[in-house]
């Protein structure tokens, strides 16, 4: 578990994996409205992209929205809107995996199988803190380096 003291901390997180990520990467977001997904997620493709003043958009209307960059193409799929994982196809989710997937509410994804994702839980502690729990990349992420993201 990484603790989150404030929003400048939720951009140094979504900066450092952004740093890491790949090229098939899917990494999936839950947690509470507030808990800080969309923060996550402007840190991540304004720093994947290299454009600290890129216009990032919620994707709840949309449900898709692509990012190209120099590496490949970022789709941010916000799912709170979707019927259930039988409409990807509608947006272009086999197309989308051929760059990095970033997925907010993944529940509708229902039993979707993505054994190489990287799962991002994100809850708000009663002191106002946030904490971020990850499950994946096991091979690229090793537990002493969570530690590390904010240093």
């Amino acid at each position: 578990m990484l603790i989150l003291h404030d929003e400048n901390e939720m951009t140094l997180f979504g900066d450092k994996l952004a740093r890491i990520a790949q090229r098939g990467d899917i990494l999936l977001l839950s947690g509470a409205l507030g808990a800080g997904k969309s923060v996550f997620a402007r840190a991540f493709l304004r720093s994947f992209c290299a454009n600290p003043t890129m216009e990032v958009p919620s994707p709840t209307y949309t449900l898709v929205q692509p990012y190209p960059s120099p590496r490949c193409t970022v789709y941010h799929f916000d799912l709170w809107r979707l019927n259930g994982a039988n409409d990807l196809d509608e947006l272009g989710w086999d197309e989308a995996q051929e760059g990095i997937i970033l997925v907010e509410w993944p529940e509708r994804l229902e039993n979707l199988s993505l054994p190489h994702a990287l799962h991002i839980t994100l809850s708000i502690l009663s002191n106002g803190y946030r904490a971020a729990h990850l499950k994946g990349w096991e091979n690229r992420l090793p537990h002493a380096m969570i530690g590390s993201f904010l240093s």
